[in-house]
């Protein structure tokens, strides 16, 4: 009988990008990978932002964040970032694709068109960019994760939201072929599926009707944290995690487990 092959759950030293990182489950995710010893860069569209995260790091005792401004949607920018970003933290072993937004339109609406450009922009295009732009520095890794948040929508669909749904399903589709095309290299690809979650995309529904919907929809009848999300985000980026490719997990409360 061969031995006990001891596997590492730390992140302590890797380095990690995470996108669209100045709130929600972004942001609870910096605050994580940096907690768990890991060198995070934290980009957001702004700024000030970003180095808001990285003064919330810092004061809970964690100097290992960095704050960089990237739009999502300016392919050049992401290219040109990711390159900064690269030099300044001497390499790269994670990337986490969580930036993203909701642009919900019927189909006939007059903005439908534009909501539809910018969230495939943004929540599909934007990722593949990053990828690209990252893809040496991953493959230089000995432990290289890619982790694409994408949503229940992405497993299903909504009246109203079809651009972020199709956004949605397509950063699916992408994680499960990048996983086949990556796997021999090494490099796991992987997607989280958050349903109801407190994050300021959800902010603006009313508590009651929050309360309606997870009672509902949910087995465990409430909405989520951002860090329950992190935390499985971050159990797919362990070297331990280094045989789990290709899959898309709910972190849903169990929503997708109910006939109702």
């Amino acid at each position: 009988m061969r031995d006990y092959i001891e596997m590492s759950r730390s992140i302590a030293g890797k380095k990690a990008i995470v996108t669209g990182a100045a709130s929600g489950m972004g942001r609870a995710t910096a605050h994580l990978l940096a907690r768990e010893g890991a060198d995070v860069a934290v980009t957001d569209l702004d700024q000030a932002a970003c180095e808001k995260i990285v003064s919330e790091i810092e004061a809970a005792g964690f100097k290992t964040a960095r704050a960089y401004a990237m739009d999502m949607s300016d392919n050049a920018a992401i290219a040109a970032t990711a390159k900064t970003i690269i030099a300044d933290l001497g390499g790269l072993d994670i990337v986490i694709n969580n930036a993203g937004m909701a642009l919900p339109s019927p189909i006939d609406g007059d903005d439908y068109p534009a909501h539809w450009e910018k969230s495939l922009a943004v929540m599909l295009e934007g990722p593949q960019v990053l990828i690209r732009a990252t893809l040496a520095a991953l493959r230089a890794s000995d432990t290289p994760r890619i982790v694409n948040i994408a949503s229940t929508e992405g497993l299903g669909g909504s009246a109203g939201n079809s651009p972020y749904t199709a956004a949605k399903h397509g950063i699916i589709g992408l994680t499960k072929g990048l996983a086949i095309e990556l796997g021999k290299q090494g490099i796991t690809v992987n997607a989280v599926c958050p349903g109801p979650i407190h994050t300021g995309i959800t902010e603006a529904i009313p508590d009651e009707h929050k309360a309606t919907f997870a009672h509902r929809r949910t087995a465990l009848r409430r909405y989520g944290e951002p860090e329950e999300v992190a935390h499985i985000t971050l159990s797919l980026c362990l070297p331990a995690a280094s045989y789990i490719t290709g899959v898309a997990i709910p972190v849903d409360g169990g929503m997708r487990a109910r006939n109702n």
